[in-house]
C-alpha cells in the first residue's frame, strides 16, 4: 500500500519547526514490510498536501497529532477525503479521546489508532488490503453500521531494539530550525536530528501526560543507540541531535555507559542537547564530566517549583530543592550549559509559592529559563482535580498549547490573575532587569535576525495585556 504519514502544522509553536519522530518509526516498519511511505510536515513543506498525494498516488493517509493541534488534524483529513484517501488518526491526543474523532461530527476520520502504533499499523495494512481482519487489530477504534468498535488494547513493545530506526532519511532535514517546541536548536539552520534512548517515565507527576507510554520505563540498548547514532553522524552528516527522551538518565550506570560509548566510538564530535528535562536525582557530578567528553553542550532540567511543599505534595515530582542546586552545580564545573523550566499557577500556589520559584531561578542562573502556565492536560491528575473542584477556561483544544500566556483553569481560593502577573514578573526578572542577560540578548545575531519575533515574545512576556472593558 501507499501510504502518507502527515503531521499538520503548528500555529501554536509560534515558529519553530520540529522533526516528528513518531512519524519516523511508523515510516520504517511500514517500509520494512514492504509498503511505499512518505512524510509530509505542513510545518515545512512548500508544497500542497493535494500535489504530494496525486504525485505519488498514495491511497492512506495517517495523521499524527498532539491535543493542541487536533482541530488541524481534522482539517487535514477533510482533505485527505476529499482527495479520496483512507484517513487514520493516531498520537497523544488520539490516545486519550479516541471516540471523540469518531463521532458523528468527524466524518472526515476513518479509523483511529490508539497507543504505541508500531505493531498496530502494520495490522491495519494488513487488514486494509485483505490480509487480516479489522477485529484483530491492536489499539483500532472504527464503525460499524454507525457504532463505533473498540478493538483490544494495543501492546508496548517490550524490547525496544526489535524496532527499527526511524527513517530519519525521510525528512526533509535542512527544513528544520529547531529541535522541539520548547528549545531553540545550538545552530539555526543545522542539520538537527533527534533521538530517543528509551520510552516513558515511572514517575507521577500531576502535570505530566503520558497516554501512551503510562508510567513504564524501556530502554533501547547501548549498542542500539549507537548503532542509530553512527548512522546520523556518519552517513546523514547530522550537525545536532537532541536526546528527546522523558527521562533519559532513570538508571545511571546507562547513561554513562552511553556517555562512554561515544567517546569510544568518536561520535563525540557532533554536539547534542537534552531537549527534555533531565531528573536531578538520577545524577551526579560524574555523569556531567561523561556528558561533556562525549559531546554534550546543553542540559535540561524539569526544576518546576522553588516551593518544597508545591513540588513535593502538589505537582510530586520525587525531587527536592538541594537535588536541583546540586545538578546545576555539577553541570556547570563540567563547562555544560543549562536549561530550566519551571511552571506557575499549579493548585494551591499563591504569590509567595510563585515568589519563592522566581527567585529559585534567579539563583540557579541557567543560561535559558522557560516559565510556563499550568496546563490542565487531559488525563492527568490536574486535569481531574480542577474539573472536580474548579472550572477550565479553555474554549478549544488549541488552548491547550504550552506557550498559552493566559490562565486556563480557576479553583477555590485561586487568583489566575496573579498567576499571569507572577509569571510575567519571571520573565522581566530573570531577562530584562539583568544587565548580563540584556546584554547577552542583543548581542546574538539571532536577536536581530529575528527581530519580529523578538519583539512579539518580548510584548507577550513583558507586556501586562489589557482587560477588556465591561
Amino acid at each position: 500500500m501507499r501510504v502518507l504519514l502527515a503531521s499538520p502544522e503548528s500555529y501554536v509553536w509560534s515558529t519553530r519547526k520540529h522533526i516528528p519522530l513518531g512519524l519516523g518509526y511508523l515510516a520504517s516498519v511500514l517500509r520494512e514490510h514492504g509498503h511505499a511511505v512518505a512524510i509530509y510536515d505542513a510545518a515545512i513543506e512548500d508544497e500542497q498536501l493535494e500535489t504530494v498525494v496525486r504525485r505519488g498516488g498514495y491511497e492512506l493517509l495517517g495523521i499524527t497529532a498532539p491535543t493542541p493541534l487536533i482541530l488541524d488534524a481534522w482539517k487535514m483529513a477533510k482533505e485527505g477525503k476529499r482527495l479520496g484517501m483512507t484517513t487514520v488518526l493516531g498520537g497523544p491526543h488520539m490516545t486519550l479521546l479516541p471516540e471523540e474523532s469518531l463521532g458523528p461530527e468527524h466524518p472526515e476520520v476513518d479509523y483511529a489508532i490508539k497507543g504505541e502504533a508500531e505493531e498496530s499499523i502494520i495490522e491495519f495494512v494488513d487488514a486494509l488490503e485483505g490480509r487480516g481482519s479489522l477485529e484483530d487489530v491492536h489499539g483500532l477504534y472504527w464503525r460499524r453500521n454507525g457504532e463505533i468498535v473498540v478493538n483490544q488494547p494495543s501492546r508496548l513493545v517490550p524490547n525496544l531494539d526489535n524496532i527499527a530506526y526511524p527513517a530519519h532519511d525521510l525528512y526533509k532535514i535542512t527544513r528544520y530550525t529547531n529541535l522541539q517546541p520548547l528549545t531553540d536548536g545550538l545552530q539555526r539552520n543545522a542539520r538537527a536530528y533527534t533521538i530517543v534512548t528509551s520510552r516513558g517515565c515511572p514517575y507521577k507527576c500531576t502535570y505530566c501526560s503520558k497516554p501512551i507510554t503510562g508510567n513504564t520505563w524501556r530502554p533501547r540498548s547501548v549498542a542500539n543507540v549507537i548503532g542509530e547514532w553512527r548512522w546520523l553522524v556518519k552517513d546523514l552528516r547530522a550537525t545536532e541531535i537532541g536526546l528527546t527522551d522523558d527521562i533519559w538518565n532513570l538508571k545511571l550506570d546507562r547513561a554513562k555507559d552511553l556517555c562512554r560509548a561515544l567517546i569510544d566510538n568518536g561520535l563525540n564530535t557532533v554536539p547534542w542537547v537534552t531537549i527534555h528535562g533531565m531528573k536531578v536525582n538520577h545524577a551526579d557530578a560524574e555523569l556531567f564530566q561523561l556528558m561533556k567528553a562525549a559531546g554534550c553542550k546543553r542540559v535540561g532540567f524539569g526544576v518546576e517549583s522553588g516551593d518544597p511543599q508545591i513540588l513535593r505534595d502538589v505537582i510530586k515530582k520525587g525531587q527536592t530543592l538541594d537535588m536541583v542546586r546540586n545538578a546545576f552545580r555539577w553541570a556547570h564545573a563540567a563547562g555544560l550549559q543549562t536549561m530550566g523550566f519551571f511552571i506557575f499557577g499549579m493548585p494551591h500556589e499563591t504569590e509567595e509559592t510563585m515568589e519563592k520559584t522566581i527567585r529559585f531561578a534567579l539563583e540557579l542562573d541557567p543560561d535559558l529559563a522557560t516559565f510556563m502556565l499550568a496546563t490542565p492536560y487531559p488525563g492527568t491528575e490536574l486535569y481531574r482535580e480542577i474539573k472536580q473542584a474548579g472550572q477550565v477556561f479553555a474554549d478549544s483544544w488549541e488552548d491547550f498549547a504550552i506557550y498559552q500566556d493566559k490562565p486556563l483553569f480557576s479553583l477555590p481560593d485561586y487568583d489566575p490573575d496573579v498567576v499571569v502577573r507572577k509569571w510575567r514578573d519571571a520573565y522581566r526578572r530573570f531577562y530584562l532587569y539583568r544587565p548580563k542577560r540584556v546584554w547577552q540578548k542583543v548581542s546574538q545575531k539571532s536577536f536581530w535576525t529575528e527581530l519580529p519575533s523578538t519583539v512579539a515574545n518580548a510584548r507577550r512576556f513583558f507586556i501586562p495585556a489589557k482587560r477588556a472593558s465591561s
